[in-house]
């Protein structure tokens, strides 16, 4: 089979299209062709060792994936070969076929592309995760989104309003922005354009904002926590702007405001069956077509590192997809 390979730490353009032997599934595991993988800014950082996981070389990246059981291990009972299922793989996606633990996949709702679920588990559970279960997003209050029309931006668009805030989004041009209006944004700001704090002023008639979905980092962080509103909560999602922001603390006291951090994927593994329910939740409003996740592109295996510097270039809007 066809597989991408990280054989020494850096940039994308160093990681390799390489052939190996297809991988045979131990008990408990199922191997799936790949339809298709997500593409996600974690992969970016890790194969540049930047990332709290730091995997032996070599390696093949790629967390999630969809596509088509082909074989299964010793003591699988509840999957079956030519079964569509979606998995958070963590290591591996980035291949024609991949074996993983039974317990990781979900079987796909009729009607969903591979695209589609490829692009969907991290950034819909990362978002819903985070409005849900550690901001507690009520319905009336509103929410503001940096970063907006990256993958996870647009979740935490979607879902925000589907928990009945009211959704300002910001992302760093109109053509972003335009995707954000699409996808439910009650008000846009383009912070490349417009100074991010008196924008919020603006939108919220000074009262500010409850909840801040901050995938970003760098300057945009303190600017967003000077725009909170009383014990509102600051939401940690990430550092796509490649600065890990500094919060002056003063500015938590002054307004009974928090700062919360996200991380799913320590979440899912210290609460399989909370993390379960919250991806059946997700799922079923996906069947119901009550979330449309935006693909934007799909690319060629072979296209990977291309693939990997349009997120680390911050040039894509919603997901990237490869299709080996």
């Amino acid at each position: 089979m066809k597989a991408i390979q990280c054989v020494e730490w850096g940039l994308p353009d160093r990681l390799r299209l390489v052939e190996l032997a297809d991988p045979q599934p131990k008990p408990g595991e199922v191997r799936v062709r790949v339809g298709a993988a997500g593409v996600n800014y974690p992969d970016a950082l890790l194969v540049q060792k930047k990332y709290q996981v730091q995997p032996p070389l070599p390696f093949t990246p790629g967390a999630e994936i969809a596509g088509e059981i082909d074989a299964v291990g010793d003591g699988v009972t509840d999957r079956a070969v030519g079964q569509r299922v979606v998995a958070f793989v963590g290591l591996g996606g980035f291949a024609e076929k991949v074996c993983t633990d039974v317990r990781r996949t979900i079987p796909l709702p009729a009607g969903v592309s591979d695209e589609v679920a490829a692009g969907f588990t991290l950034t819909y559970a990362t978002s819903q995760h985070a409005l849900a279960h550690r901001a507690q997003l009520k319905a009336g209050e509103t929410l503001l989104v940096l970063g907006a029309a990256g993958g996870v931006g647009l979740a935490a668009v979607e879902l925000g309003k589907l928990a009945g805030a009211r959704v300002i989004a910001a992302a760093s041009s109109d053509e972003k922005l335009a995707a954000c209006h699409a996808a439910g944004a009650d008000a846009l700001i383009n912070y490349s354009t417009l100074d991010l704090r008196e924008a919020v002023k603006t939108c919220t008639g000074g009262k500010g904002v409850d909840v801040v979905y901050d995938p970003v980092g760098g300057a945009y962080t303190e600017l967003a926590l000077r725009s909170i509103a009383w014990r509102g909560r600051l939401l940690v999602i990430g550092f796509t702007s490649g600065e890990i922001p500094r919060i002056p603390a003063n500015l938590l006291l002054l307004k009974e405001a928090s700062a919360v951090g996200v991380y799913w994927g320590e979440f899912a593994q210290r609460d399989p069956q909370g993390n379960a329910r919250l991806i059946d939740e997700l799922m079923a409003w996906l069947a119901q077509g009550r979330l449309r996740p935006r693909v934007s592109k799909a690319f060629a295996l072979a296209d990977t590192a291309r693939a990997l510097e349009d997120l680390l270039q911050r040039r894509a809007i919603g997901k990237l997809v490869l299709r080996p």
